[in-house]
């Protein structure tokens, strides 16, 4: 797993061993930055990983020069793993959260231009989570929600969604 662009372009992430995760391809993860390179002023842009597993969106949204990144998931060896990549980049980003999703969502009191969430695929009551996104306006008004899930499932009839992008057994989902 590495680093695409931005200032630590090309630099391999460490994963630990035993993660409760199923990281984005690189592939993915290319076609994914490649749409938002032309809707997102990294600059101005906070962002926040949701389920974010081992980081890399999130170091990657560091790398491009994010304006400030927030990244939660309710594993610690995966928060940890994050940190050491951190510590390796000399990042002081991404922000950390160790928590439930839902009772993060439900107690926040920000709002994010850029949403990225990668949930297990087979998790029960994802469009429970965006429904509660846009009810607690914890996206920006012009902000982006992007939502990776497996190609069985879709979202399409939800309120809000605007776009599909597919990526083998990966799906995007877009929100706005």
């Amino acid at each position: 797993m590495r680093i695409i662009g931005g200032k630590y372009g090309g630099r391999n992430l460490q994963v630990a061993r035993g993660l409760p995760v199923r990281p984005t391809t690189d592939r993915t993860k290319e076609a994914l930055f490649n749409i938002l390179e032309h809707r997102v002023h990294w600059s101005d842009t906070r962002v926040l990983d949701l389920f974010c597993g081992t980081g890399n969106i999130s170091l990657e949204c560091v790398s491009r020069g994010a304006a400030s990144v927030l990244s939660v998931d309710r594993h610690r060896k995966c928060i940890q793993s994050i940190k050491n990549n951190m510590k390796t980049l000399g990042s002081d980003e991404p922000k950390l959260i160790s928590s439930d999703v839902k009772r993060f969502l439900k107690s926040c009191e920000q709002n994010f231009d850029l949403i990225f969430m990668d949930p297990p695929y087979a998790m029960p009551a994802q469009e429970a989570l965006i429904e509660l996104i846009f009810e607690r306006d914890i996206l920006a008004p012009e902000g982006i929600l992007i939502l990776e899930h497996s190609s069985t499932l879709s979202f399409s009839s939800l309120n809000k969604f605007v776009e599909l992008r597919k990526y083998g057994s990966s799906h995007l989902s877009f929100f706005e």
